[in-house]
């Protein structure tokens, strides 16, 4: 396993970042991840510090504070339990095309909630939010 920028990687190349960069400099930018030791590298942390941008802390252990699991994959998996496949490439088929049929106000609308349950965990003093 890498946690170099490859192509499978996730990472967005230094020329996306350089495309998006006017909005990102005049709009602050809070960057959301979890404890992975890939995400918490000196490179890492040293390119966040570069771009200005601002680290939220993720709890460990807090999947309920994981955009991707309190909104993205509960969806999918919401969608996925009445199907039934036969192979693995089915499931991937269908997993792509339920994502592409998104648009970005689903996503938006995910992340969106972030702040609402960062602010329910502090009310809870770190307790599950459901």
């Amino acid at each position: 396993m890498s946690t170099e920028n490859g192509e499978s990687s996730g990472c967005p190349k230094e020329d996306q970042i350089a495309e998006e960069w006017p909005y990102l400099k005049k709009n602050k930018v809070l960057l959301h991840q979890d404890n992975a030791p890939c995400h918490k590298s000196v490179k890492t942390m040293a390119k966040i510090h570069e771009l200005g941008f601002e680290l939220l802390s993720h709890p460990p252990y807090s999947p309920d504070l994981a955009p991707s699991d309190y909104f993205l994959f509960s969806d999918l998996k919401r969608m996925l339990a009445c199907k039934k496949f036969l192979s693995n490439e089915g499931v991937i088929a269908e997993t792509k095309a339920y994502f592409e049929a998104k648009d970005k106000s689903y996503y938006k609308n995910g992340i969106e909630k972030l702040e609402g349950r960062y602010n329910q965990c502090i009310t809870l003093e770190g307790n599950y939010v459901e």
